[in-house]
This record gives C-alpha cells, structure tokens and sequence, in this order.
C-alpha cells in the first residue's frame, strides 16, 4: 500500500486504464457531458414503416481502415463504432432513426445538420459518386396553401463524399448537397433542388410553422450502398452511433 495515497499501484493502474477507456470514447469537438437532454438510445431503430425489402442499418464496431488508411480518417469520428447500412439494390429502402424525442421541435429551428461517413468505390462504381445515404425529416408542414397536409418528408441529399475507403470529415447539410420536400407542398421538390436557406424560407409563409415527427438517416431506393455513417450531428447534439448504443454529446 502507498502511504502516501491510501492506494495501491495496481489500483491505480486500473483507475488510469479506465479514465483512458472513457477519453478513446469521446474523440472529436465534444463535451464530455453526454446528458444533453436527448440521450435516450432506446428512442434509436430502425423505423419499419420506413423500410422496404431486406436492407440492414444495425450499430456496429468500426469500420477500421481501410487497409493501409492510418490517422483520424481509419477509425469512426466518435468512439469506436458506427451505423452500418446495407442496401442491395433499387428495391430496398431503410431509415435508422428517432421517433420520439424530436416530435414537435420546430422545422425552421434546425441551424446546424450533417454527418460523417464511410463511403466506398465499390458504391461510387455502383451508383455514381453522389450514391450516398442522406438525412430525413418526416415533418407536419403546416403550409397554408395545403392546410390539409400535416406530412411531408424534408430530405437531405448529399453532394458526392470528398474521399472514399476511409471516413470522411464532417458534411455540411446546411452548405453543401441540396434538400426537397416529398409532397410538393412548396417549390422544393426533388425536380427543382432547393438549399437549405431554401427550403426553411418555403415553409416559413407566415402561417403555423412546421413542426418535426421524426429524425433519421436512411439510404433508397435507387442504388445498392454498403457502408457506416457516424457522428450525427442535428443543431448542437451530435449522435455517436456505437455497438451498444447511440450517445448524445453536447457539440463543441
């Protein structure tokens, strides 16, 4: 026993092994208070209604690499794991996402939205190099030329990923990519690619504003797509998606 202490070396040890652990699970420009208010993973799935065929998005280790890749850019953006998608082919869809903790925030709220992901070549030589997974919102639109409506999806379509067969830095939903609503309730459809200043400004007519009903990342139905997403980021929560499960951590 140290004297000096009141705690043995092994002790100790083990103390400063375990305060490594929790440092290695929160890497990136986050606080290490995770209770922001949103921490519930047991809120996080697959949302059925949303999917088609037989696609996977399960919460993985990884991905590492690949191989050769070294740096920041081999490992998730936050912790040790991601969300891994599949989608075979133009059939399938799947959305992994929120249905409860969003419900009724406000659509002209959302200031700040992206993510981080592992995009391959073989998805590039697949699909194109805009063949990617994007965010989507369902949302009550609250347009007053449609007041009938109370749903639409408010969908994030990236630009192409700047690198491929490792993880990419962070994108920017709000900067980059375009975004459209799915039940042509304004100009903003998939035909006629808005922004996102865009798209806030058509469905803010001066009327009861849009709310949410639910949050998530999704990829289909057009193009097979094997990879992970990382690091969801919706205003000032990012969503460290792990094996066990999805964190919330205070963005930085």
């Amino acid at each position: 026993m140290n004297a000096r202490s009141g705690m043995s070396r092994g002790k100790k040890l083990a103390v400063a092994a375990l305060a490594a652990i929790v440092a290695s699970a929160l890497p990136g420009p986050v606080s290490a208070v995770a209770d922001t208010g949103r921490d519930h993973p047991e809120h996080w799935g697959v949302i059925t209604r949303n999917t088609v065929g037989s696609p996977v998005a399960a919460l993985r280790n990884g991905p590492f690499g690949s191989f050769g890749v070294q740096g920041s850019s081999a490992r998730p953006a936050y912790g040790r794991g991601s969300l891994g998608i599949e989608v075979g082919d133009s059939g399938e869809k799947v959305d992994f996402g929120n249905e409860v903790d969003f419900y009724g925030d406000p659509v002209l709220g959302l200031t700040k939205v992206g993510f981080h992901v592992f995009q391959t070549g073989e998805n590039v030589a697949s699909g194109g190099a805009e063949n990617m997974p994007g965010i989507r919102f369902e949302i009550d639109p609250n347009v007053s030329a449609h007041p009938g409506d109370n749903y639409s999806s408010l969908v994030w379509v990236p630009d192409a990923a700047p690198v491929t067969d490792r993880w990419s830095p962070f994108i920017d939903a709000t900067s980059t990519g375009y975004w459209y609503l799915t039940g042509n309730e304004t100009a903003c459809t998939q035909a006629a690619e808005c922004t996102f200043a865009q798209v806030k400004a058509s469905l803010d007519d001066g009327g009861e504003k849009p709310t949410i009903h639910s949050a998530a990342v999704g990829k289909g139905r057009d193009h097979m797509w094997i990879g992970a997403v990382d690091g969801l980021r919706v205003n000032r929560t990012v969503y460290d998606f792990e094996a066990d499960g999805v964190r919330a951590h205070r963005a930085g």
